[in-house]
């Protein structure tokens, strides 16, 4: 006859399906980051227009720019490209946006 043991509950149950949705959850969040990151040196225009705050103007702008060779870092691309500054940068670095891999690291 099967039997299940006396400290099983429904409840004991639901708290381990809770407990493994959580860290279900938890390992998807530290995954999703990653999965936005977007490097300005493989972006098309589309995914540069999905930025908040860059539009197709400054998109434009960088793709011309990098027409000319990729950008080295966030300095090299803050000088190549009019309207990427120092205010503009840590916005779109928040949005995923890298340059070579580096998120934007302001300078003290």
């Amino acid at each position: 006859m099967n039997t299940l043991p006396n400290n099983f509950s429904v409840g004991s149950m639901f708290k381990i399906c809770q407990h493994g949705m959580g860290l279900g959850l938890l390992a998807l969040l530290l995954a999703s980051s990653s999965a936005f990151a977007l490097d300005i040196n493989q972006a098309n225009e589309a995914e540069l227009d999905s930025i908040k705050g860059m539009g197709p103007a400054l998109s434009a702008k960088v793709l011309k720019a990098r027409a000319q060779g990729p950008f080295k870092d966030w300095p090299d691309l803050m000088q190549r490209v009019s309207g990427i500054r120092q205010n503009k940068a840590p916005q779109f670095s928040k949005q995923g946006l890298t340059v070579n891999g580096q998120a934007f690291q302001a300078k003290p």
